[in-house]
């Protein structure tokens, strides 16, 4: 074959955001309902085509992070998560995603904008579930990125990023076990992130009320690796499947 006879097959960049928060102690991401075709009326994560050939992909997604949802970018914990380009997964054509995984404390209503018809917190859970269907294959997408996020929080800081600049180990202990989705013995709890140099601070004298005896505030430290890590729990499902696979 003559080179000059191979022309590069048509592809397609879009950036897809996997935006988690904590509303009302639970984990939340954030989906629109699609206003176009393919999949209209469906829901799905935020996201879209690059604008132009010179836009950066990191600009893309900050972009896409406000154009979607009215978000401001400037607070919220942005990260590249992977890269989705399976042929037949966008009906269009050729169509590859580099999704990003957002997260950021107390996050308001979402307002929806240029494409998407409305925009809301869903439940993680009900995402991971199937209980709500999504458009292309987002909800894949949507579970590696809470597999990272509940990875992450073993061994790095990034539960500090669930949390707004002051917080007590109470609400530190909350998004543990939103994420990771299991309750958590509190003063066990207490004993490891006290263990962890670094990984919080105290806040001066400052306290919060919490119903009973005031609780000391805490800002993020500047560690951002965890030693020693804060495992996760196994849930008890594995644990009984472990057992079964032994016998």
């Amino acid at each position: 074959m003559q080179a000059d006879a191979w022309s590069p097959p048509s592809v397609l960049l879009t950036v897809d955001l996997v935006i988690l928060t904590l509303r009302e102690g639970r984990l939340c991401v954030l989906l629109v309902e699609r206003g176009e075709a393919p999949f209209q009326g469906m829901r799905a994560l935020p996201g879209g085509f690059l604008n132009h050939a010179g836009e950066e992909i990191l600009d893309a997604a900050h972009r896409e992070l406000s154009e979607e949802t009215a978000l401001a970018a400037g607070w919220v914990h942005l990260e590249q998560l992977a890269t989705y380009g399976a042929a037949g997964r966008d009906p269009r054509g050729r169509v590859v995603s580099v999704a990003h995984l957002a997260i950021a404390p107390g996050l308001p209503e979402p307002v929806a904008g240029t494409d998407a018809m409305d925009a809301a917190w869903v439940p993680a859970k009900d995402v991971l579930s199937g209980e709500v269907e999504l458009a292309f294959d987002h909800r894949r997408i949507v579970t590696d990125g809470i597999e990272r996020a509940r990875t992450k929080l073993e061994s790095s800081a990034l539960a500090t990023a669930f949390c707004g600049e002051l917080f007590t180990i109470a609400e530190l202990q909350q998004v543990y076990e939103a994420v990771w989705g299991t309750e958590l013995d509190t003063r066990n709890f207490y004993r490891k992130v006290q263990a962890v140099e670094g990984f919080i601070i105290p806040a001066g004298s400052g306290r919060r009320s919490t119903g009973g005896r005031p609780a000391r505030l805490y800002r993020a430290g500047p560690k951002t690796v965890l030693f020693p890590p804060l495992i996760r729990p196994v849930p008890p499902a594995t644990e009984e499947s472990t057992r079964e696979e032994r016998e």
